[in-house]
């Protein structure tokens, strides 16, 4: 008989294996998942990893590792000040789709002026809109109890719904002969997020990601809310003795994370995707939550775990052209991450025990 002994603590030493152990057991299932649907495995998972990076593609691909991977950074970054908490903002999605329209809006309605506030106050009000939709299961929660899990996820339907209006309506541009979609930034300097360094990829939405992963960090090891974060997630109760309010730590993460998903989408909008559309709805606030965890929700680890899904992205598109695999098999890729994840993770926490089955 196979049983689950649970440990006196979490073994540190699966903890740190356990995303390198989920990274292989993902390319081996992977290539599995790609023989059967009749490609070389070997070439797609050279394809995926190693082809943005070194292959025919590279001057291509390269900078779009950061233009992927800044978003990815930034959203997971704010979920892990919840997820360390027992706090689940299932729904950053939406909050990245909102700061995005709210952030658009600002920039919108001074079009056609150039001033150098422009672009800051439409990152102010992204990082607001956020924010304001994330504290919507935040009351809900504390004041009626409800689940932010399911009214945070409820909400990214609600927001997918706000952006069509948007493209359709009120942010349509009134240039564009009827079809859906905003003015494009790129034609509006004082609401561009450029390219900072020609070749990079890299915006003001990648060093926000980085000033991210070292505000979260020092926050993590040397400020005491840092710390009362890790108390409420690991002893809830033992949290409320030392004076710890749950309603103020939901509050707290879920806003934190909400500004970071709203900053995620001003850049994002202003920048790489540069307009408002009904397909602005990338799935980063889902695919952040994957980053999040295996980063092992240190800020360190998402900075590199948001890097390695970005590769997957570019290699999953470049898989795609080249070898003309469905992308529903590249979303299924990436979903084994998770699940590997949280496969391996259960031996962070239980030991395997093989024993017979006592009689009664």
């Amino acid at each position: 008989m196979i049983r689950l002994e649970r440990r006196p603590q979490p073994s540190r030493g699966w903890v740190i294996a356990t995303p390198v152990l989920a990274v292989i057991a993902t390319m081996i299932a992977g290539g599995l998942l790609f023989a059967v649907l009749g490609k070389n495995p070997v070439e797609a998972i050279r394809t995926i990893f190693w082809d943005p990076l070194f292959g025919d593609y590279a001057s291509y691909s390269r900078p779009q590792l950061l233009v992927k991977a800044g978003p990815l950074i930034l959203i997971a970054i704010g979920l892990s000040f919840g997820f360390r908490a027992q706090i689940w903002n299932i729904g950053a999605e939406g909050q990245y789709m909102v700061g995005a329209l709210a952030g658009a809006a600002v920039g919108l309605a001074a079009y056609p002026t150039e001033s150098p506030l422009i672009f800051p106050a439409m990152v102010v009000a992204g990082a607001l809109g956020g924010f304001v939709w994330a504290m919507i299961p935040a009351l809900l929660k504390i004041r009626f109890g409800t689940s932010e899990i399911l009214v945070s996820l409820m909400l990214v339907y609600v927001a997918q719904q706000l952006l069509s209006a948007a493209a359709f309506g009120f942010l349509r541009n009134p240039e564009g002969m009827g079809f859906p979609g905003s003015r494009n930034f790129g034609d509006y300097p004082a609401a561009h997020n450029p390219e900072l360094v020609a070749g990079t990829g890299l915006h003001w939405g990648g060093i926000a990601a980085v000033l991210a992963v070292i505000v979260a960090q020092v926050v993590f090891s040397r400020f005491l809310f840092g710390f009362q974060i890790r108390v409420a997630g690991e002893a809830p109760r033992a949290a409320r003795f030392a004076g710890v309010r749950p309603g103020a730590m939901t509050l707290a993460c879920l806003g934190i994370s909400g500004a970071l998903a709203g900053l995620a989408g001003i850049f994002e909008v202003t920048g790489p995707s540069g307009q408002i559309t009904t397909e602005f709805a990338s799935g980063y606030g889902f695919t952040a939550i994957i980053v999040a965890f295996l980063g092992r929700l240190n800020p360190v680890g998402i900075l590199l775990a948001g890097l390695l899904m970005a590769l997957t992205y570019i290699g999953g598109e470049i898989a795609q052209l080249m070898l003309s695999l469905p992308s529903a098999a590249i979303q299924a890729f990436q979903g084994m991450l998770l699940f590997f994840l949280l496969a391996f993770d259960v031996l962070a926490n239980f030991r395997v025990r093989l024993g017979r089955k006592v009689a009664a």
